[in-house]
């Protein structure tokens, strides 16, 4: 495989409305930049409240005509968009990794699974398919049906700027409803292409829409009483903020919030499995990712063999430029998250926590001002610290040391969040305690980053999950759309005078 082409556009991303880019009528912006070479590569236009008014417009108009589309055609609009997408899936990691920094192998890695929920999408017709009960009393039929909501929106963050879109909208229109998709201002160009590709792949004009933006643009959603749900991938007090004011608002919402993952290694783990499976979790996307490993519970005497290993791994990892084919990890996505991420690290040591690894100040030659930090490991973490407590996202990696599985269950368990954690073990029993027993929405055996297929579902539990429903998979076509029941009877049937009664069974 050749040096993939990299993505160098100069131009203002703009917004998606009725069909067509536009400026909007806002003199915001906010400067786009590559994380590698620090440099500005662009602008991205942050939209007014009188913007997300024109979208709300656009999608009110043409939803109605999309929703009466029979399921199968609409499928057919996917399926096409899910060529373009295997066609393009280059071209849109290219975006991915010169806005968020990650990896072009990684980023070609999310592409894929942004398109197995596309794939999902395509089997609407079988996945709307309702109940039915003849003769559920005397004369009379009950069938169930699911239709869409009609105008709902999407909140995006910057670590999946395809993925994580994905997970909503492909399901969404699929559905019947109109999407709005508010991406993150730090990585905005992927979600202009895909708008392109809708297009191309026959999405009437207006159904799809995309409001580039900030806090002006979500409060504006959540506030317009046309958005009839709002999905969120993001941090706990967005996510909470985001649940708590547009239940006010009446919407129904889903909003995945943050993670602190535990990966337990057992004392009869595959050691070189687990080193692969914590280095690659752990620091895979400079750790920028809500499933990744952020604490690894070492049980019994597997701490003392395995830390070694881990130091020697993520001393040479190989950080530089994602483009290049050969990187482990590229920059941090912003100066600013970086410079957070590194004091982190300066809290952990204040805090007592061995530093085994210290990643800060790492310079990569060519790239000296872009925003870069090595992996970095601690051991001896306790629960107290706030390393061990706080979501650092980013490629730091803390051992936290217990004496068997019951205190390692305990330890993930008393975590506010619930989102991912994983057990390495040759052990079946343990395995299917641990499973049983832990308290998390999504779990690994000897699996480091549990992320469920299309058609499962993702979610996490406690302070990982705002709502009553997972992402995509049947939970987002139930997420998407609300039953009907239809009791039926005809006049023949009809004989009895009137009934002051409850219809039964008998």
């Amino acid at each position: 495989m050749g040096a993939p082409e990299a993505f160098t556009a100069t131009t203002d991303v703009s917004h998606w409305i009725a069909g067509a880019r536009t400026a909007g009528t806002s003199a915001r912006s906010q400067i786009v930049y590559n994380p590698t070479t620090g440099s500005a590569a662009r602008k991205v236009l942050l939209a007014s409240t009188a913007d997300v008014d024109a979208a709300v417009s656009a999608a009110r108009a043409a939803q109605p005509a999309w929703a009466e589309t029979p399921p199968i055609r609409r499928a057919r609009v996917m399926n096409a968009f899910l060529a373009l997408m295997n066609q393009h899936r280059d071209t849109l990691a290219a975006m991915i990794t010169a806005e968020h920094g990650k990896v072009f192998t990684d980023a070609q890695g999310e592409v894929t699974r942004g398109i197995d929920i596309i794939e999902f999408a395509c089997g609407i017709p079988q996945l709307l398919k309702g109940d039915y009960t003849e003769q559920v009393s005397t004369g009379i039929d009950n069938w169930t049906m699911r239709q869409p909501l009609g105008v709902v929106a999407g909140v995006t963050p910057f670590n999946f700027p395809v993925m994580v879109p994905c997970w909503m909208f492909p399901v969404a229109l699929a559905c019947g409803n109109a999407f709005i998709l508010k991406p993150s201002e730090r990585d905005p160009s992927a979600s202009l292409f895909m708008a392109e590709l809708l297009q191309q792949a026959g999405l009437p004009d207006g159904v799809f829409s995309v409001v580039q933006g900030d806090k002006v643009a979500v409060d504006s959603l959540l506030a317009h009483p046309d958005v009839r749900a709002v999905s969120f991938v993001g941090s706990t007090p967005i996510a909470q903020y985001i649940y708590e004011t547009g239940a006010h608002h009446g919407k129904r919402v889903q909003a995945l919030g943050g993670a602190k993952n535990h990966m337990v290694v057992m004392p009869d783990a595959n050691l070189d499995q687990a080193v692969d499976a914590l280095i690659g979790s752990a620091y895979g996307s400079a750790g920028e990712r809500c499933m990744a490993i952020s604490v690894a519970v070492l049980v019994g005497d597997i701490a003392d063999r395995i830390v070694p290993l881990l130091a020697e791994r993520a001393r040479t990892l190989k950080v530089k430029n994602g483009m290049e084919l050969d990187a482990e990890m590229g920059p941090i996505v912003t100066r600013e998250a970086r410079d957070r991420i590194e004091n982190y690290i300066g809290i952990g040591v204040a805090e007592g926590a061995q530093l085994v690894v210290d990643g800060r100040g790492r310079k990569v030659p060519g790239c000296e001002d872009g925003f870069f930090t090595g992996g970095t490991l601690f051991d001896r973490v306790t629960p107290a610290m706030r390393i061990y407590k706080e979501e650092i996202f980013g490629p730091v990696l803390a051992c936290v040391r217990v004496p068997d599985l019951a205190a390692a269950v305990q330890l993930v368990n008393d975590h506010e969040f619930g989102n991912g954690v994983a057990c390495f073990t040759s052990d079946g029993g343990v395995a299917r305690e641990f499973a049983r027993r832990i308290q998390v929405g999504m779990v690994g055996i000897n699996v480091p980053i549990p992320v469920p297929m299309a058609w499962h579902g993702f979610g996490g539990w406690k302070k990982s999950l705002f709502g009553d429903m997972h992402a995509y998979g049947e939970e987002g076509v139930r997420f998407y759309t609300k039953q009907k029941s239809v009791m039926q009877r005809w006049p023949d049937s009809i004989g009895k005078g009137a009934e002051f009664t409850m219809p039964t069974a008998k």
